[in-house]
């Protein structure tokens, strides 16, 4: 890596052995540094614009500090770690500290990613880093190219998804704090495998919260589902943005991060005349030339719109890629999703066809879920800027009782969305155990610390769903609820003709040229709903692919003129993974598709 010249405005950083502290607080009149809750604080010197800085050699790695504003103790904003929670003291930390042996890395392009969703405190036992790290053998044998981590910001407790952080900065303690994180991304990096990191950029979490406390971080302009929005545009926004495009750059120099995922940016909020991703995504950009390294920005956005696409000198906000949900929507409804809610707007197998095809179902034409024309074409996006799933965190964990594919529509079908995810023209992401039938929910769970917001989450999250007589909901709040989510490896190699089958799927994503290429430009999708069949032809000149899959609990004979020129290649109700038929190979078999299966045939 080439020398960074990124330097932080914010919180804490070193220089020559001594502390170069930041603060913004544009209201304050008094702010002075508390080393150690003991000693005398130190007073720090206000600059322009409510920027309170001081330089000293007393704040060493290791110690505990807390600001005090016009004599109230809070934690600093910009804290990378803090190892009594929310609640408690920062600890000064220098990441220059680590020794990296990642000098080698190369990220992958986009179109390379085979991403693997996971959560830090239920894919293992010991819901660590650490944890992760012994379990990267297993992914690299699986075939996984990027681990994408669920967010680490410092949350109330000990367990949560993530989304309830309120230090950005701040890597949580019981994951093992920030040493921890470089680690296992040096060892990631080491295994041939990059990282991505899911970062929050749209809310802070409803407990813990000092932000708000010293300056306009939040603006009641726009409201969102979390509260007032982040301040992106309004009084005192300029610092705000600053924040946050900080807070992406370290974790891109500071902690060798490779891709970041951007939660909910339609929830970012920034009328303003350049968004706050362009914005970003130009920092990030001009970061790229100083350290010599590629990143990704993948943003998880639901308006359909490729402005988040286009790059910044077309007045696009300047994203790499994006998160694609109505892809996963189709799908589902395909496979029997009941058509309520957000999926009443999706029909099946029609949807799921113009998805293959289109990235966006809803590219300009009227959504009678929204009652209004929605959406924007994709012509010319290729299909490595959008990342498709059968599942996700979002999908399983906003159900009541947390249940995943496998247990919802059975193994066949979650064969079929596998293999529809897996060889499609866009970027696969699976969600942890997933690959080997995992049966184990995901469900919502948190630790916030105040008897009543927990009390108000529980009913809040109950409010959601309807219950059969007798039945209870989940308490997010106990610990038996997050324990029930801890992936049950022990048991993996039961399911052990599941896991060949994904890493099979992954295999022949890596190796063939036509699925390798996922090239959007050389795909024919075509169906044909009074039989559920989807074909997916794939012509790049030089080879042919033909993708057939059955939805339906009937096989079908396909007739097709110029099937002379196929073999089949892969059949998914081979018994080796788990099916009732017999292998694709086999002539007599070769242009059957049974019952909920797929067939690769290949010219």
């Amino acid at each position: 890596m080439k020398g960074t010249t990124f330097s932080p405005t914010f919180g804490v950083k070193y220089k020559d052995k001594q502390a170069e502290i930041c603060l913004w607080a544009p209201d304050a009149n008094d702010v002075q540094l508390a080393i150690n809750e003991n000693g005398n604080p130190l007073s720090m010197t206000k600059q322009e614009r409510g920027l309170w800085t001081l330089s000293t050699d007393q704040l060493r790695p290791g110690t505990s500090y807390q600001f005090v504003v016009d004599g109230s103790l809070i934690a600093d904003p910009a804290s990378k770690l803090q190892p009594e929670g929310p609640a408690g003291p920062s600890q000064a930390v220098d990441l220059s500290e680590f020794s990296w042996t990642d000098g080698n890395w190369v990220n992958f392009d986009l179109s390379e990613y085979i991403i693997y969703e996971l959560h830090t405190g239920t894919f293992t036992d010991a819901g660590t880093f650490s944890g992760i790290e012994e379990r990267l053998d297993y992914l690299k044998d699986l075939g996984i190219t990027a681990i994408e981590i669920m967010p680490v910001a410092a949350f109330p407790g000990t367990r949560n998804w993530g989304y309830d952080g309120v230090f950005p900065f701040a890597v949580q303690e019981s994951y093992g704090g920030p040493q921890a994180l470089q680690h296992l991304v040096n060892a990631c990096h080491e295994k041939g495998m990059a990282v991505i990191l899911d970062v929050v950029y749209n809310h802070l979490g409803p407990e813990g919260n000092v932000l708000t406390t010293v300056g306009p971080y939040t603006t009641a302009k726009y409201p969102t589902p979390w509260g007032e929005a982040m301040n992106m545009d309004d009084a005192g926004s300029d610092y705000v943005r600053q924040y946050f495009i900080e807070n992406a750059l370290l974790w891109l120099s500071e902690y060798h991060i490779d891709a970041l995922r951007l939660d909910a940016v339609h929830a970012i909020r920034d009328f303003g005349p350049k968004h706050f991703l362009a914005e970003l995504a130009d920092a990030v950009r001009d970061l790229e030339q100083q350290t010599g390294k590629n990143y990704h920005l993948i943003a998880e956005c639901d308006l359909n719109d490729r402005r988040f696409l286009e790059s910044t000198d077309r007045a696009g906000y300047g994203m790499d890629a994006q998160w694609v949900d109505e892809f996963h929507h189709a799908l589902r409804v395909t496979c029997g999703e009941p058509a309520e809610g957000y999926y009443s707007d999706f029909s099946g197998l029609a949807h799921l066809a113009k998805a293959f095809s289109s990235g966006y179902v809803y590219d300009g034409i009227f959504s009678s879920h929204r009652d209004r024309t929605f959406g924007t074409k994709t012509t010319g996006i290729p299909g490595s800027q959008f990342v498709v799933f059968s599942q996700n965190h979002d999908q399983v964990g906003n159900r009541a009782f947390g249940e995943r594919s496998v247990v919802l529509y059975g193994a066949a079908k979650a064969r079929l969305m596998a293999a529809a995810t897996l060889l499609s023209p866009f970027v696969p992401l699976l969600f942890m155990g997933e690959e080997y039938g995992e049966t184990r929910p995901f469900l919502y769970f948190m630790d916030h610390q105040g008897a009543e917001l927990v009390e108000a989450v529980r009913k809040g999250r109950a409010s959601e769903f309807s219950f059969a007589e007798g039945q209870e909901p989940p308490d997010p709040k106990a610990e038996e609820t997050f324990l029930d989510c801890k992936l049950s490896f022990s048991t993996a190699a039961e399911h052990g003709k599941m896991f060949a089958y994904y890493k099979a799927l992954i295999s022949m994503r890596k190796t063939d040229p036509v699925f390798n290429a996922a090239d959007r430009s050389a795909l024919q999708v075509d169906h044909d709903e009074s039989k559920q069949l989807l074909i997916l032809d794939w012509n790049t000149g030089m080879h042919k692919r033909r993708v057939c899959f059955n939805f339906s609990d009937q096989p079908l004979k396909l007739d097709l003129p110029d099937q002379g020129e196929y073999s089949a290649v892969f059949n998914s109700d081979d018994q080796c993974w788990g099916g009732n038929g017999t292998a694709a190979a086999e002539p007599e078999q070769a242009f059957t598709i049974p019952s909920l299966s797929v067939i690769i045939l290949a010219n």
